[in-house]
């Protein structure tokens, strides 16, 4: 199998984050339609548990991808610097 290229995998990447946005859209109409006095439903706590875990994942692999190819491009520490975030290990 061929290697893919940085194109590519962030394509990839960005299908997966997408795919677990739409995923959440029905869960979350249901919600918002819900009684706001009623308790949210077993079901729907069960598929919001299993959707904010693929939301997470998909966002992860996608920020992975893109700390990759700013290292890759010596701009990483330049991001981390701007951002003001501390405590990043590389």
């Amino acid at each position: 199998m061929a290697d893919l290229t940085e194109i590519e995998a962030l394509k990839a990447s960005l299908r997966g984050a997408h795919r677990a946005i739409e995923a959440m859209k029905d869960v979350s109409t249901r919600i918002d339609m819900a009684d706001p006095r009623a308790d949210v439903s077993g079901a729907d706590l069960d598929e919001l548990q299993r959707l904010t875990l693929a939301n997470a994942v998909a966002a992860q692999a996608l920020r992975g991808l893109v700390e990759s190819m700013l290292k890759r491009r010596g701009k990483l520490q330049a991001v981390v610097a701007e951002s003001g975030s501390e405590g990043i290990e590389e």
